[in-house]
């Protein structure tokens, strides 16, 4: 085998590694906060040697985590509001979009550690705009004026964790628990 195809097969194989750790960790820390990397390793499928290579800390995958839920759930929220018409279109839109990476969002509301300032400068950012496109929502006669905004805003997060869970359990499609999601947003669960 040539040596540079050795170096792109072993490169591959770190992505997987990498990807399986990734993955793992939103898994276990979206389970249970306080959970170890031992735990991590373990759902990973892989050594705590080769997770320590790495993440040679917990506070480092933590980081390396919450960068790349960031980095996803930006991606999949501006592709499918690209085309909205209004903020409670594009809300509505961004909800479904989000729904099948809530973990990442649930890791982002529930995980313990020491961000860097860029991550934590990135969260004020990401509210900042949940809160700035609710309130243009609200200016669009989409929600009741007389709620406060941050209270709408956790309504919309605590319901796509809500329809995750559906989902998972097996209990709804994702376009199902997205439409009940956004239904219960607007109208509570009355008749």
């Amino acid at each position: 085998m040539s040596h540079m195809r050795h170096m792109c097969l072993m490169k591959a194989l770190k992505l997987t590694t990498e990807q399986a750790i990734i993955e793992a960790g939103f898994a276990v820390f979206s389970a249970n906060a306080g959970a170890s990397m031992a735990d991590v390793a373990k759902h990973a499928g892989v050594g705590r040697a080769t997770l320590h290579r790495h993440h040679p800390s917990r506070d480092a995958l933590l980081n390396t985590l919450a960068k790349t839920a960031l980095t996803e759930l930006d991606a999949v929220v501006v592709q499918a509001t690209e085309n909205a018409t209004s903020y409670m279109q594009g809300l509505e839109w961004a909800l479904g979009a989000i729904l099948p990476l809530a973990n990442r969002q649930l890791f982002l509301a529930t995980a313990i550690f020491e961000a860097d300032a860029a991550l934590q400068e990135a969260y004020a950012a990401e509210d900042a705009s949940l809160l700035n496109d609710i309130d243009k929502a609200k200016a669009e006669g989409g929600f009741d004026p007389n709620l406060p905004t941050a209270w709408i805003a956790e309504a919309y997060t605590h319901l796509i964790y809500a329809a995750w869970k559906l989902v998972q359990d097996g209990a709804a499609t994702p376009n199902q628990a997205a439409a009940f999601a956004w239904r219960t947003l607007l109208k509570g669960n009355g008749p």
